[in-house]
């Protein structure tokens, strides 16, 4: 198995204002790009289930020029509330590190 670092040169994720959180993949190459665009694994469902949103809420957007896959959400908390423990949201992505993918086909 592999995993999101396999693919991607950069995953992170932050806000885009006090209420959406963003997630951005940026892949190694085109090929690793197409490869993880077709496992379909960065789909709302994932980050619904995560995130506790609706799936009618979560955007993704796939970005082939960029070789990149963007995917915005309500954030679970707004940022500054007294519940935010992350108020840059710059530690959302980590437990998305441990996602499982199939292993990248080789060329």
């Amino acid at each position: 198995m592999a995993s999101l670092l396999d693919y991607c040169s950069l995953v992170r994720s932050k806000n885009a204002g006090p209420f959406t959180l963003t997630f951005d993949f940026v892949c190694h190459d085109e090929q690793t790009y197409e490869a993880l665009v077709a496992t379909g694994v960065l789909a709302p469902a994932l980050f619904a289930g995560m995130f506790g949103t609706d799936i009618e809420d979560i955007l993704v957007v796939a970005h082939p020029l960029a070789l990149a896959v963007k995917v915005s959400l309500p954030r679970p908390v707004v940022q500054g509330d007294l519940r935010d423990a992350d108020c840059y949201a710059g530690q959302q992505y980590a437990p998305l590190m441990d996602l499982d993918l199939p292993d990248l086909p080789h060329s």
